[in-house]
């Protein structure tokens, strides 16, 4: 509860009531700006203006290292540090130099401590900017983006006041221009608004993000390389904002450049519990892509701490999956590699106090405000026996776990480092009955590997302070976590516990049903593994999450395969045609261009013209047959049309995909009340089982790939054996204009 000496406090520092309530439900926050405003108040013997007070606010709230805040509330107070570019300045390089003493003299260097702007400059050099964009002000009037005038006077005036440059803006652009006309007063015109369908497409293509535009024109790497993400170099990880420095971390960092030669190192960890979807595809694109873009190596590391969910198939079919997105591990690791360095860190971890054995149950734990462990404050001597006994079998599942002194960005207090699990080790048997979580788990596996960049998705930002907290609580080298955003699909489920509901329930055949969108489904679907990696280029490297139609994808699937994929004919609904030389007439339909009485066509790629001389039909008298006469096609008049055909074809079966949903997104409750089962689509699959293609395909293998002319583009299914081909149709020529 507020106090009204807080309040007063706060407020007294130019904060509104409201902002005053709200930095007091921070505790933190809270605490260091107490801290500061105190210490200002001292250094000051008065009042604080309503100026300092915002830098002091500034401060406190940006402020990651509290070891630096007298010596900068000292700057503060003494007014050395009066303008916000100056605190920016300084929490740069509080932050880049996190060891003591601070070099006053070039603190004070970079932060522009003593210099000083005069009027004139500024005016000079806002009438250097005018003059440059001149003619532009004079058509575009007060409709001009004025703080393009701002931004260029600020950048020749680093340490210049803002305020006083918009000052200076607003006054000169009011003697060029003079008053505002009431023209000056409309909006601008509004741009006509796209179509959906443009509108995703133009997300795809121009997702901007850390000023880099993705899309078609720039490639993945290109995205990927250091200067355009702006993340940290190898070595210099204190510079990057949130990173917690400790006195051991210099020294580490430097140890750690000797071990990596100042080279990119990323890792790829999946869970060997399920396939890959198109989601890790994002994943697989970044971290490899990441490291091939600076010339680094890319770790692929099983994150196999569950032994109950993990089977020998999924790794194998994760690193097939890896290597078919193009991509070689410059090592192939598992988390159970370090089970014992692990298990000794553990140890070390209730050593120094910061871990401690609880029972509370699981269900106790579950939920947003669970109980505190009456345990917390046990003796460190009781923990490591009864964590020794934990590691020796002597408790049930579930009787007790190790759990760790800290607590998270969520709110979530003390997470879980080890539980127990009887259950065999697809690697390490019956060796360990404790394993480690992800919290405990992948940040140290990270160190151990000298990883520079650790790449994870945005709902891994709340595990940050912890990733943080457990390397420096061990003093260990700790990389530093960047998160990106998902990539989902509309019309699509990736979970790996509604796959297999999907499975049981006989909508999909397995993990690789084309329909699904995992990786070896698409692979047998016929998408090529360029087109999957053309497509998470082209939604780029973006923080938010991002979800995208399935007709993107299906664009650059068409983009590589019409490049790549041999043509031939094939029909789905074959109708023998013979050729003969017995003349008939009928008149077509009007707009009719194929096969009519009166409307020969010609046969693609033969320069023969047929034209239709009697209809043959069975006894339940559907057509089973043409006679046709033919002509050399430049005999005459051009036909209206072409047809495909196939001659001494061979029989197959083809198989023609849909989407799996009916509605965008199956998984909401909103829009499907029924539950994703109950909005499958009833014709998401039909068979042809005796389409005739021609027999130029003999010999194909699966997975190999082919533009059926005027059909769509077909890849051979694995399911294909000698005599019987099998067909999926990857796409159709053209997108679908139905779909939406």
């Amino acid at each position: 509860m507020a106090t009204p000496d807080s309040l007063s406090l706060f407020t007294g520092l130019g904060l509104s009531e409201h902002k005053a309530r709200e930095t007091l439900k921070n505790a933190a926050l809270s605490a260091q700006l107490r801290e500061a405003a105190t210490q200002a108040q001292q250094t000051l013997g008065s009042t604080i203006d309503k100026a300092t007070g915002t830098l002091l606010y500034g401060l406190a709230s940006r402020l990651k290292d509290p070891r630096r805040l007298p010596f900068l509330v000292g700057y503060i107070a003494s007014k050395k540090i009066h303008t916000e570019p100056q605190l920016t300045a300084a929490l740069e390089y509080v932050r880049s130099h996190p060891l003591d003493p601070v070099d006053t003299v070039d603190f004070e260097r970079e932060c522009g401590v003593d210099v000083i702007v005069t009027p004139e400059q500024i005016e000079e050099a806002v009438e250097a900017a005018i003059s440059r964009h001149q003619s532009q002000l004079l058509v575009e009037r007060y409709h001009f983006n004025m703080g393009l005038l701002m931004g260029e006077a600020r950048a020749v005036l680093k340490w210049a006041d803002g305020k006083m440059i918009k000052h200076e803006v607003d006054m000169q652009v009011l003697h060029l221009l003079g008053p505002k006309m009431e023209s000056d007063l409309d909006k601008k015109s509004k741009v006509v608004k796209a179509r959906p369908e443009e509108t995703d497409q133009r997300k795809a293509k121009d997702v901007v993000e850390n000023g880099v535009a993705a899309g078609q024109a720039l490639s993945l790497m290109e995205q990927l390389r250091g200067e355009a993400l702006k993340f940290h170099k190898p070595g210099e990880n204190y510079k990057t904002a949130g990173y917690v420095t400790t006195p051991h971390t210099m020294n580490l960092l430097k140890k750690h450049l000797e071990i990596t030669g100042g080279q990119v190192r990323t890792r790829f960890p999946p869970e060997p519990n399920g396939i890959l979807h198109i989601g890790h595809a994002k994943a697989i694109n970044f971290n490899f892509g990441y490291a091939k873009a600076n010339n680094g190596i890319c770790f692929l590391r099983y994150d196999d701490t569950n032994p109950e969910k993990e089977e020998a198939k999924f790794f194998t079919a994760i690193y097939d999956m890896v290597a078919w997105l193009g991509y070689t591990p410059y090592k192939v690791t598992y988390a159970s590699d370090y089970f014992d360095q692990l298990y000794t860190w553990a140890v070390e971890l209730i050593r120094r106090g910061q871990a401690y054995v609880c029972h509370q149950r699981g269900e106790e734990l579950k939920g947003h405000n669970p109980p505190p462990s009456p345990w917390r404050d046990r003796p460190v001597e009781e923990s490591l026996l009864l964590f020794e006994a934990m590691c020796k079998g002597k408790f049930a599942e579930g009787e007790a776990t190790l759990r760790m002194k800290l607590e998270m960005e969520d709110g979530k207090m003390d997470p879980v480092a080890y539980r127990i699990k009887y259950t065999p080790h697809h690697r390490t048997g019956d060796t360990w009955c404790i394993y480690p979580t992800y919290d405990y788990t992948h940040c140290l596996c990270d160190s151990i590997e000298h990883i520079t960049h650790s790449l994870c998705t945005k709902e891994f930002q709340a595990r940050r302070s912890s990733y943080f907290w457990l390397c420096n609580a061990l003093d260990v080298y700790c990389p530093v976590q960047w998160e990106y955003g998902r990539l989902n699909l509309h019309y699509a489920v990736v979970s790996k516990r509604k796959i297999l509901q999907l499975v049981a329930a006989g909508a999909v055949r397995d993990w690789d049903d084309p329909r699904l969108f995992t990786l070896t489904a698409l692979r047998r679907r016929g998408f090529p593994p360029e087109a999957i990696n053309n497509f998470c280029a082209r939604v780029g490297v973006t923080v938010a999450q991002t979800t995208m139609e399935p007709h993107l994808l299906e664009a650059c699937v068409r983009d590589v395969l019409n490049d790549t994929a041999p043509r031939a004919m094939a029909v789905l609904e074959p109708l023998r045609v013979i050729i003969t030389n017995f003349p008939a007439a009928r008149e077509p339909e009007p707009g009719y261009k194929r096969l009519a009485w009166g409307q020969p066509v010609g046969l693609r790629h033969t320069g023969y013209v047929i034209e239709l001389q009697h209809i043959v039909k069975d006894p339940s008298g559907c057509v089973a047959s043409l006679e046709v006469t033919c002509s050399r096609a430049d005999a005459g008049e051009k036909p209206k049309a072409f047809i495909h055909w196939v001659s001494q074809p061979l029989t197959c079966e083809i198989r023609l995909y849909d989407r799996l949903f009916q509605h965008k997104n199956p998984e909401d409750p909103a829009e499907v009340p029924g539950g994703f089962l109950s909005d499958l689509n009833p014709v998401s699959l039909q068979v042809v089982e005796a389409a005739l293609v021609d027999c130029s395909v003999a010999l194909a293998m699966p997975f190999d790939k082919f533009q059926f002319e005027r059909l769509g583009y077909f890849s051979v299914d694995p399911d294909s054996h000698q005599g019987q081909l099998v067909f999926n149709r990857t796409v159709t020529l053209k997108e679908d204009p139905g779909k939406v």
